[in-house]
């Protein structure tokens, strides 16, 4: 007897094929390949490198297309541009009346110098003086009493003159009228002529005896003239013995000590204009050729920078060095007043930029110490993770950047760290 089993109940279902098996297996095969191609890429990145570098030890910059700013930047020390020196006219013993910081204002008296030794000779020379006045007045009395007795002997002859000149006619009328001789005839003609010479050179003699009272009156008032210029200049030198103050502003160092002694032209003490400020700067030998007088200066004081310009340059090298002085310009370039700026010190320290070129629309790239690893001549452009060593030519150097004039195009990326590392390799890799 067969039995009858549960087949006929039984449904056949068909077995449908899943979806999800074949996106699994596609994403894993796309996944698969990226991978691969990023091997590949990194594989043949280190393949074309010579060596590798961390990101972390070096530092990267972008060629850049602006203006060029050439600079120098120093520090400068802040001086009073008029800071007048005092000293000592004469030897002698000093008394202050201000002391060190005091303000003062011009021509207010600072301090006296005694000085017995230029005081006694101001009296003895001032005593010579008057005694070459008394002779010169007396001089000049004698002069006139000379010219009365010169003028005497004129006046003298003059009359003897005139008696023998009516002697000469007498003698003529009595000749005519044969009342006197021959002899008496000729003397009274003798007498004419005796009495010609004697007003004629009583005449002269009164000429050049004047000539010779003004000659010596002349001297005598030279004497005068040169003694009284003597006393001049003494009372000159005992006048600066009261030491005023030149300018307004505050007194510096004292050099002495109070009622100390000094000697002639010892320094005393200096005053301080603090109304202007200039700066003393030590400029390196090597940027001494490219500087020039009048060129803008930057001086920089409390963040804010204010407008300035060097006025000298000094044609000296000391210890590599070459001194200049920087003044607060007083006007910008359109002529607008400037406020000079205040509460500066005297030898406070200060940054000061010196504006040396500026260019326009120039490459250029950050500045770093790949300079120096290859004298600006070799550059290594970055791109994907690799650094190629590249050729370049550099231009003009400032402190933050230097110009590109050949190698590199604006938007690069270069290593502008030192590249001393690479060993000259023409590539780098450079890994996260």
């Amino acid at each position: 007897m067969k039995i009858t089993d549960t087949s006929a109940q039984d449904t056949i279902i068909t077995r449908k094929t899943s979806s999800k098996k074949y996106v699994v297996i596609g994403v894993a095969f796309l996944l698969l390949v990226i991978s691969l191609v990023l091997l590949y890429q990194h594989f043949s990145r280190w393949s074309a490198s010579t060596m590798s570098v961390a990101a972390d030890r070096i530092r990267i910059g972008t060629v850049t297309r602006g203006d060029f700013v050439r600079d120098l930047s120093i520090q400068g020390r802040v001086v009073a541009a008029i800071s007048p020196k005092l000293y000592s006219p004469a030897q002698g013993t000093i008394t202050f009346l201000v002391d060190a910081g005091d303000t003062v204002t011009q021509g207010q008296t600072l301090a006296t110098i005694e000085s017995p030794e230029l005081s006694n000779r101001l009296k003895q020379e001032q005593s010579n003086l008057q005694q070459l006045q008394f002779q010169l007045d007396r001089q000049r009395i004698q002069n006139k009493k000379q010219v009365l007795e010169n003028q005497k002997s004129s006046d003298l002859a003059k009359v003897a003159l005139t008696a023998a000149v009516r002697e000469k006619r007498r003698a003529d009328q009595a000749y005519q009228s044969h009342s006197i001789s021959q002899i008496d005839f000729e003397k009274a003609q003798d007498e004419l002529e005796n009495a010609e010479l004697v007003y004629k050179h009583s005449v002269n003699d009164a000429k050049l005896n004047i000539e010779s009272l003004e000659f010596e009156l002349q001297t005598k008032q030279l004497q005068v003239d040169r003694q009284a210029l003597e006393v001049r200049e003494l009372s000159r030198q005992e006048k600066e013995l009261t030491l005023l103050s030149p300018v307004n502003g505050i007194v510096g160092n004292l050099a002495v000590e109070q009622k100390n002694q000094v000697s002639k032209n010892q320094a005393i003490m200096s005053v301080v204009d603090l109304t202007e400020f200039e700066l003393d700067v030590d400029i390196p030998e090597s940027y001494a050729d490219d500087l020039a007088i009048g060129m803008p200066a930057e001086v920089n004081l409390n963040g804010r920078n204010h407008q300035a310009i060097l006025v000298n340059i000094s044609p000296e090298i000391e210890n590599n060095l070459v001194k200049g002085r920087v003044r607060f310009a007083k006007t910008n370039a359109m002529g607008e007043p400037l406020i000079p700026p205040s509460a500066l010190r005297q030898n406070q320290r200060l940054t000061t930029r010196i504006l040396i070129e500026s260019k326009n629309d120039v490459l250029m790239v950050e500045r770093g110490q790949f300079l120096q690893s290859s004298n600006g001549r070799v550059a290594y452009v970055v791109q994907d993770g690799l650094a190629t060593r590249t050729p370049i030519k550099t231009g003009a150097r400032s402190l933050a950047v230097v110009e590109i004039l050949h190698g590199l195009q604006q938007g690069q990326k270069i290593i502008v760290s030192g590249t001393d590392q690479f060993n000259a390799a023409n590539t780098v890799l450079i890994s996260q």
